[in-house]
């Protein structure tokens, strides 16, 4: 399965730059090809995207998630194998470094092979990672979901 590994620093606090993150319903704003996010409940997400013009489906769950720190998720079910960890260094000075984890599998062997896949995805990674810096340097502070997740379950 592909990995994908990337950073990005932003110009907010910690708890800003997790807050936002945190907003799954607003990913579609920064994240290329998402068309809809919705929060089915504290550990689980479901998400749509368009995939090479054809729409996927996939639910993932939150495995760990502590608040300014981290966000580890796994994929349950659906179309699209989308596994990961987020999380977040605070650098002084209401700097944030963002960092990203992910290993993802297409639904089929042709989405997979040679590496095409790797190549697309770690290229929308890295953009949607700067139109998240552009999103929460030029934006104010949404509220945020403040709890912990361990191993699945909520704390």
């Amino acid at each position: 399965m592909p990995k994908i590994e990337d950073t990005i620093e932003v110009q907010v606090p910690v708890e800003q730059a997790y807050n936002q993150w945190t907003q799954f319903e607003d990913f579609p704003k920064f994240m290329e090809g998402i068309q809809s996010v919705q929060q089915l409940d504290d550990t689980h997400v479901q998400w749509v995207a368009e995939i090479r013009g054809e729409s996927r489906q996939w639910t993932t769950e939150i495995t760990e998630q502590r608040p300014d720190e981290k966000v580890a998720w796994k994929t349950i079910e659906g179309e699209v194998k989308n596994d990961g960890v987020v999380t977040f260094e605070p650098m002084g000075d209401a700097r944030t470094r963002v960092n990203v984890q992910m290993d993802v599998e297409g639904d089929s062997t042709a989405e997979n092979v040679a590496g095409d896949l790797l190549g697309v995805v770690q290229s929308q990674v890295r953009g949607d990672l700067e139109r998240f810096k552009q999103l929460i340097e030029n934006r104010d502070e949404t509220g945020a979901w403040r709890g912990e997740v361990r191993e699945g379950e909520t704390k």
